[in-house]
């Protein structure tokens, strides 16, 4: 074994970004939606439904999404208690995502650029991904979502502004696209906005949501015709409405394998340390067949003026002498005195 100390210039920092698919079975999108009448009943069902991959509800079955519907004044939802009205599940939600992306408690969500109407602040339903889905973020750009209403609407496309803005917004440290009416990052046409309110919601690739724009749902133009209950003290089942509109649109998309399909995106950064052997280094074993056990003496006489080694393993030390990684090459390097070599240690986190 040999050792060398290693310069600040052998060692260099790069980061790549790499892209996978979000669904289970690596299934670039998800195209038919199930959710569970036992999680809907349960505890949990007055905050959010869970959305599944399959309808079977056994081993195979993974939670794809989470829906939810937030309303500032507690509309929507029955209230925990009726001495305090209008706090119900529908306010927490609110608050929870008010919080996490505003982070002021007196704020409210706008939706695009273009809004018109009053009161589209109030409310939102919100599509988070779930954890194990993704690894670090969404990607921007491929995020595609159809949506299919009553009577004779045509299936909703949507899709995030990415590609028609320089930068995102941002709330703190979060990026805020805009959801539009679109493909693949896209608008159709002009600024793939409603009308009358604004654009579809937003798309928060750093926390893996989409909050969706109840009014421009309700456009019976521009949206898919439905209808969000916001009254007081009422459990009206607000996400299980949307879910309606999403397992509809699995049939009647105009393109089935784009129902709902997204990417994530994760950043992973190398370190490139590089190794340098000059023609005097490392050309010397301690292996029992190079040296003698009992007298520390080269075995044959000839390796001591013409030594061939075979390193097969580069190891990584800290100051202390404490081994920090290994690499090991993909075949045997030969060494000598008449050879150099360079080897590239890369290292992922």
């Amino acid at each position: 074994m040999a050792f060398k100390r290693l310069d600040p210039e052998d060692f260099i920092v790069s980061s790549d970004s790499v892209t996978s698919t979000v669904w289970s079975n690596y299934s670039p999108s998800l195209n038919t939606y199930f959710s569970s009448s036992i999680q809907t009943g349960g505890s949990s069902g007055p905050f959010y439904i869970s959305i599944y991959n399959t309808g079977a509800l056994d081993d195979t079955a993974e939670v794809q999404f989470q829906i939810a519907y937030g309303n500032k004044n507690g509309g929507g939802g029955v209230d925990y208690d009726g001495a305090v009205p209008n706090v119900s599940p529908t306010s927490t939600i609110y608050g929870q995502y008010r919080a996490l992306v505003l982070e002021d408690e007196n704020a409210v969500f706008t939706w695009g650029s273009t809004f018109t109407g009053s009161g589209n602040n109030n409310d939102f339903y919100a599509i988070s991904v779930e954890r194990a889905r993704y690894k670090q973020t969404l990607l921007p750009g491929s995020i595609n979502i159809a949506l299919k209403g009553s009577g004779n609407l045509g299936a909703l496309h949507l899709t995030d502004n990415s590609n028609m803005v320089p930068l995102p917004d941002f709330y703190g440290t979060t990026r805020v696209y805009q959801l539009i009416s679109g493909s693949n990052g896209t608008a159709y046409s002009g600024t793939g906005e409603t009308t009358n309110s604004g654009s579809y919601g937003w798309f928060l690739p750093d926390i893996a949501t989409i909050l969706l724009n109840p009014q421009a749902l309700a456009d019976t133009n521009q949206g898919v015709n439905m209808t969000t209950t916001p009254t007081n003290n009422t459990n009206a089942t607000n996400p299980a409405t949307l879910y309606t509109v999403f397992s509809a649109s699995s049939a009647n998309a105009l393109t089935q394998d784009e129902v709902f399909s997204a990417n994530s995106q994760e950043t992973l950064t190398s370190d490139f340390v590089f190794v340098r052997t000059r023609n005097s280094e490392f050309n010397y074993s301690e292996n029992p067949t190079f040296i003698s056990g009992s007298t520390g003496e080269v075995i044959y006489s000839y390796f001591i003026n013409n030594p061939t080694v075979f390193p097969t393993t580069i190891g990584l030390y800290n100051d202390s002498n404490d081994l920090l990684a290994v690499a090991k090459l993909s075949k045997p390097l030969q060494k000598d005195f008449t050879k150099e070599a360079l080897v590239r240690v890369k290292l992922d986190f």
